[in-house]
């Protein structure tokens, strides 16, 4: 039955707000924002030359829900709010919602490097954000190449009698043990800030004149050590992928580019002058405007989160979208949508990046189409698209986690993963921990209606297949199996493949495209499940601290910390190492190192 919208649209005040399109069964379909509610949604109704995701989206229309508002500006940051929150199915979607990392040099006495995802607060200084963490842990290490600076932790800088290997490696000057005077290490602090600021060419200059005055000095050593972080610096200038002239331009270039239907966003981050890596994101429901697909990203990628000083882009981007980001910017922000010079070529690098990307994606589409295509004929299916698969971890019985991963749409799906600590099952009961975390898993989608897997992969042998089978049956869904065992050695590429639909076990050969798919997913699930064990099992071992342990007093336990750098150096020490610290006892040493283990 189809939708009468003439008695709503009939109510609708023409005012500017946010509408809401629901289905049947009270689904968000899609959230738009309009400057005229009454307008804006009737145009659904009334025009017959949408896209058709569009129209099919208008075909499941049950219900229209409607939000006035003050102004456009807050129209735009409601919808971008609902969007987040309700991830509608015909709307453009970009699905980046981790926040981005940053390089933190703290405000201590002397401060620390560090790698930092958060709300960043005084008195720490931050750098970025960085499109990943990579991009991060590359900047730190090249800091701590050239001006050899701290990245312990509080707790180990704290407790440190000697050097550790960093300073042996000279990527560390050891304020920890005082290798380095204090207002030398914040002269090598404040350089690496202004390196991060992109100011260069100043520093060198500053570098060149200190060891110009540590040479007249007659302070050679230290001339010398100069001269090795001038060296070092030039050379990362060689090295760096995109060179500004404007030495302390803060900027992102987003480039968006479309080929056979696939769209991407290719953003690139430059903070003073400096390339520090870029990303490529595909939306989910793109339009065939280009321009549309843009202020998405830029909607959804800057509304609340920190801004350069400009955006260089290669569409239209709305008006009001440019003034209400202006206006959320704590300094000048600038829309450079022509660019020339160097400015320029960036787009154009961008813009190549993201053809690139597309191209890549659709290789890599019809490469897991492949694997899909023989998944399906080996199990003599007429489709596959779908697969969960099952892993089991621990140590001795202890901490046991299982994992369950999902692979879909061409690609495993991270925000569908999920982890189930085991509670019930005997400790080191691997068939126990099985159908505990598929009961788990299986009745909830039974009783919710869930989308079920075409395929359920169990990693294990006969008797997890079993298992399985049992919990299916239990729960009452059908899901064909395919259990994954181990071969000979357990070399990847011997795996017997345990098929109970089929009533038989299969050994595909090595290059068989559906044993390379079933390899991804089962390798996934085991990194996924030994990655949710060992957390587990870290955070249990942390209620077994020093203080816990008969015989290790106030003075012993200071000593330990001492000796080792810290909690952490204490649990990797060996028995014979922790009974060279004075007043620790052999015996003693045993028992804290069973304690802690």
């Amino acid at each position: 039955m189809s939708f009468d919208a003439k008695p709503v649209l009939a109510t609708l005040p023409s005012l500017p707000g946010v509408y809401r399109m629901l289905d049947a069964a009270g689904n968000v379909l899609y959230v738009g924002k309009a400057i005229d509610l009454k307008k804006r949604v009737s145009s659904y109704f009334q025009k017959s030359d949408h896209s058709p995701r569009i129209q099919l989206m208008i075909r499941q229309i049950a219900a229209i829900d409607t939000t006035v508002v003050r102004s456009e500006a807050e129209a735009l940051i409601l919808e971008n709010n609902l969007i987040k929150a309700l991830a509608p199915k015909y709307n453009i979607l970009f699905r980046d919602d981790k926040s981005y990392p940053y390089l933190m040099v703290s405000g201590h006495a002397f401060p620390q490097l560090a790698y930092f995802r958060g709300e960043p607060k005084k008195p720490h200084q931050y750098f970025g954000p960085y499109p990943n963490s990579y991009a991060v842990r590359e900047s730190i290490q090249v800091l701590q190449k050239v001006f050899r600076l701290r990245n312990c932790e509080d707790s180990v800088f704290a407790n440190r009698s000697r050097p550790c290997l960093l300073f042996q490696i000279k990527r560390c000057s050891a304020p920890c043990t005082g290798e380095i005077s204090h207002e030398d290490y914040r002269a090598d602090v404040a350089s690496a800030v202004t390196f991060l600021q992109g100011k260069h060419n100043e520093l060198i200059d500053l570098l060149s004149t200190r060891m110009q005055n540590a040479a007249a000095a007659m302070l050679f050593e230290q001339a010398a050590e100069l001269r090795d972080q001038i060296q070092a610096l030039v050379r990362v200038q060689e090295k760096q992928f995109v060179s500004s002239n404007a030495s302390q331009l803060d900027a992102d270039v987003v480039a968006i580019a479309a080929e056979g239907g696939v769209v991407c966003v290719n953003l690139v981050m430059i903070r003073g002058g400096r390339h520090l890596g870029d990303k490529s994101l595909f939306p989910l429901n793109p339009s065939d405007d280009l321009a549309a697909n843009l202020d998405a990203f830029l909607t959804q990628h800057y509304l609340g989160a920190p801004l350069p000083g400009a955006i260089i882009h290669n569409e239209v981007v709305a008006p009001e979208l440019q003034q209400l980001l202006s206006e959320q910017a704590e300094k000048r922000l600038v829309f450079i949508g022509n660019p020339n010079g160097e400015r320029r070529v960036w787009l154009e690098m961008a813009e190549k990046n993201a053809r690139i990307a597309i191209s890549q994606k659709q290789a890599s589409a019809a490469s897991q189409s492949a694997r899909l295509g023989a998944l399906a004929t080996v199990m003599e299916m007429g489709q596959v698209a779908r697969l969960e698969c099952f892993d089991i971890s621990h140590t001795m019985g202890e901490a046991t986690v299982a994992s369950c991963v999902v692979y879909d749409r061409g690609g495993m799906q991270p925000a569908e993963y999920r982890r189930f600590n085991i509670e019930t099952a005997v400790a080191g009961d691997d068939y126990g921990a099985m159908r505990e975390a598929l009961t788990r898993r299986y009745s909830r989608l039974a009783a919710e209606d869930g989308r079920l897997p075409d395929v359920l992969l169990i990693d294990g042998g006969k008797g997890q297949v079993g298992v399985a089978l049992e919990v299916l049956a239990d729960v009452g869904v059908s899901i064909p199996i395919v259990g994954v065992a181990k071969g000979e050695s357990r070399k990847p590429g011997l795996e017997t493949l345990i098929v109970p639909h089929l009533e038989k076990t299969l050994q595909l050969p090595r290059d068989h495209p559906a044993l390379h798919l079933i390899q991804t997913v089962r390798d996934e699930a085991h990194r996924f499940a030994i990655t949710g064990h060992r957390a587990r099992r870290a955070k249990a071992r942390t209620t077994s601290t020093l203080e816990d342990i008969p015989g290790v007093g106030s003075t012993r336990r200071q000593r330990l910390l001492t000796r080792f750098g810290g909690l952490r150096g204490v649990v990797a020490a060996s028995i014979d190492d922790l009974a060279q610290v004075d007043g620790i006892s052999h015996a003693l040493a045993e028992k804290i190192h069973q304690a802690l283990h």
